[in-house]
């Protein structure tokens, strides 16, 4: 469970653990975690180092502690839908075509991790797959001013292998895919929430845990409408800012 002679510190090892427990749905939104000695007794750990796990979590976002009450995961944010005008799509295909106005797709992206697509529901629902199907792939987006997002992106296992070794040469995911599929790839539709960075994106990103991260995640599409892709892009929130306008 937790390596006991590992250079990663033990707190951080249980924080890990509990954030992966929240990501699969095993400590669901809303739920009270166990008990300070609870968790102090199923990990073999000392009291001192359940609380700076439980502290860490707290500055990622993942948890809140209501003093006198019990420490809770955190309840999803309300969400709104903002319509645009489909006229204004943009083709995420990065540099193939003239470079759009946005920064952030001018970018630098490198694969950093790919994995079986754990915690993948979510994309499986929106891409209309069954979860077993899927592959998830995470990048860095690293432009001359310094790592800017990290994203996870999950795609149909037939499709990995070409995209790794695509992104080596277009250092764009989105590029890479249209070179894979000999098509271009357009936004189906993104969704936007904020959160603090967590153990894993903190390192990547440069930045200390807990630092605010903008969240853009959604959909992406071949031209005829057939889902291609699930992307979740935590994006430094100092880093970046996006802008809607609603006159022409």
């Amino acid at each position: 469970m937790l390596q006991r002679h590992g250079g990663v510190p033990l707190y951080l090892q249980l924080a890990r653990n509990l954030q992966q427990r929240i990501d699969r749905g095993e400590l669901s939104a809303g739920a009270r975690l166990p008990a300070e000695a609870e968790l102090a007794a199923q990990y073999a750990v000392n009291r001192l180092t359940v609380r700076q796990a439980v502290g860490e979590l707290e500055r990622a976002g993942s948890i809140e502690i209501r003093r006198g009450v019990g420490t809770f995961v955190r309840t999803p944010v309300p969400q709104i839908s903002v319509d645009v005008d489909p006229r204004s799509q943009r083709v995420d295909i990065g540099p193939l075509q003239a470079p759009p106005p946005e920064p952030e797709t001018a970018r630098v992206e490198r694969v950093v991790g790919t994995a079986p697509a754990v915690e993948g529901e979510e994309a499986a629902r929106a891409l209309g797959v069954a979860p077993g199907r899927l592959r998830r792939i995470d990048t860095l987006i690293e432009p001359e001013s310094g790592p800017l997002a990290v994203s996870s992106y999950w795609v149909a296992e037939e499709l990995v292998a070409g995209l790794l070794t695509a992104i080596e040469e277009t250092a764009n995911l989105a590029a890479a895919l249209h070179r894979v599929l000999g098509s271009p790839v357009e936004y189906s539709w993104r969704a936007f929430s904020a959160i603090g960075a967590d153990l894993t994106d903190a390192p990547l990103l440069g930045v200390p845990t807990g630092h605010p991260l903008l969240v853009r995640e959604g959909v992406s599409c071949t031209t005829d409408g057939t889902p291609v892709y699930f992307v979740r892009r935590r994006i430094r929130g100092d880093a970046l800012r996006f802008v809607l306008h609603y006159r022409d």
